[in-house]
This record gives C-alpha cells, sequence and structure tokens, in this order.
C-alpha cells in the first residue's frame, strides 16, 4: 500500500503539472528505431492516408468493394469484426484474406484485422476460444489462462486476425460495477496474473492482446457504451487499479485500449479516450507505455450522452495521442472527414500524427513478420 500511495502522489503530481489541460497540441513521445521514416516515406505526404491510417471501422461479415477500395487508398488502417451470430468462421476467414490481399496488391499497407473475443458474454465467435470466461479461468490459474489465451490465438490467427481486443484488466471494485461480469477477478494482484497469462498465451500465437480498459472500468456503475460515466473516485483507488496495467506493460502487452469514462481526480474535464493528461501524461510518460494505444468505440453513448459526436471525438483522442481510434458501430467515414478538416485547418498537430502512424507502423510489421504464409 506503501507504494501505490507514493505512485498517487506522483500521479496527482503529473497530473497538476504535465500536460496542457486543453488536450491541445504538444510534442509527442520520442518513438526510438526505423518505423518513423518508413511511415514518412509511405504515407506522410498524403493527407488522407495519414489520417485514414488511425481508422479502425466496423467489418461484419464481409469484405464489401467499398471497404476495399478505401483499404487500397490507405484511408483506412484497419477493421473491427462483427460477424453475425451463425456467421461460418472459415468464409469470414477468406474475407479478411481478401481484405489483405487488396492492400498489399495496390501498396498499400495491410490492415489491422481486430476482434473481441474476451470469452464468455463478449465473443464474437462464440464457436472458438476461449472455452471459459475471464472469472471461469481464475479456477485454473495462470496456466489455465495462458493456455485459454494461446488457444484463442491459433483460432483467430488461422482466420487472420491478428488484435484480440482482450483481456479485460478492470478490477471491479465497488458494488454494482457494470464490467465486473468480464472480469477475472475482484482482486487486482490476481487479475494481474490472470489478465497478463491470458495476454501472454495470445501474444505466444502470434495474435496481438489489447490490455483495456485503461485507466480501468472498475469502479464504474455506468455502462460506458450506453452514455456518459464519470468515476468519482480519489487518485489513490485510481491507482489501485492501475496495478494489472501495469503489470501488462512489463510483460510487453502490444496494444492498449483507453475507456470512454471521465476520471475527475485525473482530468476533471475529459473522458479518458480524450484526455492528453491520461494518455500522454499518466500513460506514456508516467508508465512508460510505447506500444499502440487503441480507443473504446468512438460513437459509443458514453461520448455522444456528453455532446461528443463521432467525428468531434475522433478528432479529440488523435489530439490527445491516441494511436488507433475505433468506429465501432459505423464505416468511419465521418470520422476520417473530421480528422482530415482537423489536419489541413492546423488543428492537429502533424507531428503527433507521424509518431502515431510510427506506433501503428511498427505493430503491423512485426504482426507482418510472424504471420504465416496462408494468412497472407
Amino acid at each position: 500500500m506503501a507504494a501505490f500511495a507514493a505512485a498517487a502522489f506522483a500521479v496527482g503530481a503529473l497530473v497538476g503539472a504535465g500536460g496542457d489541460g486543453d488536450g491541445g497540441r504538444g510534442s509527442s513521445p520520442v518513438v526510438e528505431g526505423e518505423p518513423a521514416p518508413v511511415c514518412r516515406e509511405a504515407v506522410a505526404a498524403d493527407p488522407r492516408r495519414l489520417t485514414g491510417q488511425m481508422l479502425i471501422v466496423r467489418m461484419e461479415s464481409t469484405a464489401t468493394e467499398s471497404l476495399r477500395e478505401r483499404v487500397r487508398a490507405g484511408e483506412i488502417g484497419g477493421v473491427i469484426l462483427f460477424p453475425p451470430e451463425g456467421a461460418d468462421p472459415a468464409a469470414l476467414g477468406s474475407q479478411v484474406q481478401a481484405l489483405r490481399r487488396a492492400a498489399l496488391r495496390s501498396g498499400a499497407p495491410a490492415p489491422l484485422v481486430a476482434i473481441d473475443q474476451e470469452g464468455g458474454e463478449v465473443e464474437r465467435l462464440p464457436g472458438l476460444p476461449p472455452e471459459r470466461s475471464a472469472g471461469e479461468m481464475a479456477s485454473g490459474g495462470r496456466r489455465l489462462a495462458r493456455a485459454e489465451g494461446r488457444a484463442t490465438g491459433r483460432a483467430l490467427g488461422a482466420l487472420g486476425i491478428d488484435v484480440d481486443l482482450a483481456p479485460v484488466l478492470d478490477v471491479p471494485a465497488v458494488d454494482g460495477a457494470f464490467i465486473a461480469s468480464r472480469a477475472f477477478s475482484a482482486d487486482a494482484a490476481e487479475v494481474a496474473a490472470l489478465g497478463v497469462a491470458f495476454a501472454t498465451g495470445l501474444q505466444s500465437a502470434d495474435v496481438a492482446a489489447t490490455a483495456k480498459h485503461f485507466p480501468g472500468l472498475g469502479l464504474a456503475t455506468a455502462n460506458t457504451d450506453l452514455g456518459p460515466s464519470a468515476i468519482d473516485a480519489s487518485r489513490a483507488d485510481l491507482v489501485a487499479g492501475l496495478e494489472p496495467f501495469r503489470a501488462a506493460i512489463d510483460a510487453g502487452v502490444e496494444l492498449m485500449m483507453v475507456s470512454n469514462a471521465v476520471y475527475p481526480a485525473l482530468d476533471p474535464e475529459r473522458a479518458a479516450s480524450q484526455s492528453r493528461r491520461i494518455i500522454d501524461g499518466l500513460l506514456r510518460e508516467r508508465l512508460g507505455f510505447a506500444g499502440a494505444v487503441i480507443t473504446d468505440d468512438l460513437g459509443a453513448g458514453g461520448l455522444t450522452g456528453a455532446g461528443l459526436d463521432e467525428g468531434e471525438a475522433t478528432v479529440g483522442a488523435a489530439r490527445a495521442g491516441a494511436d488507433l481510434l475505433l468506429t465501432a458501430l459505423s464505416d468511419g467515414r465521418t470520422a476520417h472527414r473530421a480528422l482530415l478538416g482537423a489536419l489541413r485547418a492546423g488543428e492537429l498537430d502533424r507531428e503527433r500524427l507521424l509518431a502515431s502512424c510510427a506506433r501503428s507502423t511498427a505493430l503491423r510489421e512485426r504482426l507482418a513478420a510472424r504471420r504465416t504464409p496462408s494468412a497472407q
């Protein structure tokens, strides 16, 4: 507890002094290695590509011609899959591979293909692993969680899916926490151990894991998919819920999803997905996360119910430092127009977008290097 108290003080100092409170322009964390020059050469000269590569848009069971054309043009960075009930996984895999081929044949970056495959109530392909919910995995400890993660990674990878938007690392710490049925445990240390085991299992099968929903929804009773949620908790209570996310960062989890809740103790005005204090300040600078930051759905009620439309929320998330902007309810056209307009108007810092492009490029290159020839 002493360590958490010290961390809470440090977070308080950071939030009070770091970053501009309005989420405006500023330098992004330095990205080491080669992806930045690659990004500059490939997409930086074309504003439509530079903004489009940030977008992860909805795909159901078919890669439509419209979707393939936008991927070929480099105006979509990836898709999140929402197959209808009863969809054939093999047929979906064929559509995923067709989408990837469309990009590669035109010289565009290969799209990231993501899905929510947590296990339990959130499982877009219920015929595939994991066979247990997060809470059920707790009965078998880390070994079972890792085995479920590895089995899930193998099944998704065989379909050409390269990102699982799992595990949930939230720690339900209040009665009525809406996320409780999707959590591993109500104990932070157990969530950290089991969540990291599942994530490393996924990544051992060459599918990227996503720790969510930073900085934690365990204290939220209102579902951010449906409406606004303000988590009126102290910094110390919020820091206690960071333990699983710290463990995920230490374990090399590839992506971090930021939530759409508001945390007044960290940023009194903006949801986490819109907050430079939380993304750049807490997640990157304080906790040292160097991977790709993806938002929760930018068309969700947590934001629209607070008066932000999808375009405004997308620009706000890009300004705050998010790398991948998720529009799970739409094709992302409105979001792309808003990003492009904001960049051209000077409302978005091009260097910040290049830093995001570098991080997503590095992720794509790592995934492509691991991907089997059959998925190409």
